[in-house]
């Protein structure tokens, strides 16, 4: 029992199926149902286009803003180079200033001038080396990040070109398909299958008039109509006839019981050699 009732709900979830999918056939033979699945298509594909371009806006916003930074670098690191050698360069002249005067190196080394030189240009070449090596990655990221631009560049044409021939084949297929319909209803009305419901309504029209015919010819059968026809007809072969006769009596009066011997001398006169032998 339970087995059949799984079978049972199989085969009407089949035929379900069939009938749902029989609909959308049906449903995407429109050309209206086609066209609008068509736009929407391509409208999702443009909407995934803006976001690519969006996604590479940003990415180009950020490489300028890396190319800018790196200006703002560059003259750093020109600055910090100058006062590098400025340090140096104070530092060598208290130096010799303190050998004019015959200090030693270990006196030099902590005089306080010197220091400081040295501190600010220790601090002047740390910095520098930071600022650097900054401009470097700035300087790598921003050309890998113009590879990717124009990679990004190339397959955001081809996603246009792409949309252009979906446009194109949307309106290739929905012509298509309707020049399919029209020559399938040609075809079928030709085959006499078309939908067309007049040949029916021709047929019906048909039927009623021959069935009215036949409704006259038997009411006038029932009525008499034919009978007194009939004997109209006999009425006027009869005075026909006797008019006929009447006319024949008159013309042939003579010739009753004489005709034929006049036939016979005239036949003898004509031929003697007909005669009959005695």
């Amino acid at each position: 029992m339970f087995k059949a009732i799984t079978r049972y709900f199989k085969a009407l979830g089949y035929l379900l199926t069939g009938r749902i999918d029989s609909a959308r056939e049906a449903l995407d033979s429109d050309p209206n149902v086609m066209r609008a699945k068509f736009d929407e298509i391509i409208h999702q594909k443009t909407a995934r286009i803006q976001d690519y371009k969006m996604a590479v806006s940003s990415l180009m916003a950020q490489s300028e803003s890396k190319i800018s930074k790196m200006k703002v670098l560059t003259g750093e690191i020109t600055t910090l180079s100058k006062l590098k050698t400025g340090a140096k360069a104070k530092a060598m002249e208290r130096v010799n200033q303190l050998k004019n005067e015959n200090v030693s190196k270990e006196q030099i080394q902590e005089d306080a001038e010197y220091k400081k030189c040295l501190a600010a240009f220790n601090d002047f070449t740390s910095t520098l080396s930071e600022k650097e090596a900054w401009l470097a990655d700035l300087e790598k990221d921003v050309k890998e990040c113009r590879t990717n631009i124009e990679n990004h560049k190339i397959q955001l044409q081809h996603l246009a070109r792409e949309i252009d021939k979906v446009k194109q084949e949307a309106a290739d297929s929905v012509a298509d398909l309707i020049a399919s319909k029209q020559e399938q209803d040609i075809a079928d009305a030709l085959s006499g299958i078309s939908l067309d419901e007049t040949n029916k309504e021709l047929e019906q029209m048909r039927n009623v008039r021959d069935k009215i015919k036949a409704n006259a010819k038997i009411s006038k059968e029932l009525a008499g109509t034919n009978t007194k026809k009939e004997e109209v007809e006999f009425l006027e072969y009869a005075r026909l006839s006797e008019s006929n006769k009447e006319f024949e009596d008159g013309m042939f009066e003579d010739m009753n019981g004489s005709g034929k011997d006049k036939t016979k001398a005239e036949a003898v006169k004509d031929d003697p050699a007909g005669l009959p032998e005695n």
